[in-house]
């Protein structure tokens, strides 16, 4: 076990043991760019919201979702208020027999909950007979929980990229496609197919992901629906929560109580 502080380094590629869970609470985190070579991550935060960046994508992990991290995959996460952090690594040995997939957004129920904070906070050693049977039912719960479409796939296009760079930082926000054309100098149907040549969306539609994901950070970190609906220039409120319950099945308050 390791109770993380605020900007202190770790590194699980280091420590031996093929199960290594870690616990923080920290602010204003930015680990900056990294992968680790020999071991698999569960990231996951019971409360506060995580933003994590891979070389095309970037995910948003609320309360309640975790994301698995395939050994080698280059990531940052980053986050801006305080979030109660969760990590587990584990050697490729053990999971290269259970998830073979990639990165992916998974809800997190009761039951998988209560596992991740077992594990985030027991002694590393070898794995006792119980504590292994722990591991069995942490792959079964992975193994069955819902994927969330909580990913953003980034153009490659260089000046689109460069664009894109303030509105993954969350300095500005996408504007609309005609606004856009004229900062890049570029034509609309042009950006368009671009767009939906490099990330599978219309602008229209990335744009619309976007608003949803920085949506889901903002109500997280205890904004109201009002002033949601205002940072992101919706034209009302009842606009907004229209937009998120077509988008994710819930009103946001209904999103925010699911995962109390």
């Amino acid at each position: 076990m390791a109770i993380l502080k605020q900007n202190e380094e770790f590194d699980p590629d280091s420590i031996k043991e093929k199960v290594v869970g870690i616990a923080s609470d920290m602010i204003m985190h930015d680990s900056g760019f990294h992968h680790h070579n020999t071991k698999a991550q569960l990231l996951y935060a019971p409360s506060g919201c995580m933003t994590v960046t891979t070389a095309d994508r970037q995910f948003v992990l609320p309360p309640f979702r975790m994301l698995w991290i395939p050994a080698s995959e280059v990531h940052r996460v980053n986050f801006r208020n305080i979030v109660s952090y969760r990590s587990i690594y584990f050697d490729e040995s053990i999971s290269g027999k259970y998830v073979h997939s990639g990165l992916k957004v998974l809800n997190v129920n009761p039951l998988l909950k209560e596992v991740i904070e077992r594990i985030c906070f027991w002694d590393w050693n070898f794995l006792r007979k119980d504590q292994e049977h722990i591991i069995n039912v942490l792959w079964d719960e992975i193994n069955a929980a819902p994927e969330e479409n909580l990913s953003l796939t980034m153009p490659k296009d260089q000046r689109l990229k460069r664009a894109t760079e303030n509105w993954t930082k969350r300095i500005s926000m996408p504007p609309m496609l005609k606004k856009l054309a004229e900062e890049i100098g570029g034509v609309e149907k042009t950006i368009t197919r671009i767009f939906k040549r490099e990330t599978g969306l219309s602008y229209q539609e990335w744009r619309q992901q976007w608003r949803l994901q920085r949506s889901i950070e903002l109500l997280v970190d205890g904004n109201s629906i009002g002033e949601v609906s205002h940072i992101l220039d919706f034209s009302s409120d009842s606009a907004f929560i229209e937009f998120f319950k077509k988008h994710t099945g819930s009103t946001p308050l209904q999103y925010l109580m699911k995962n109390e």
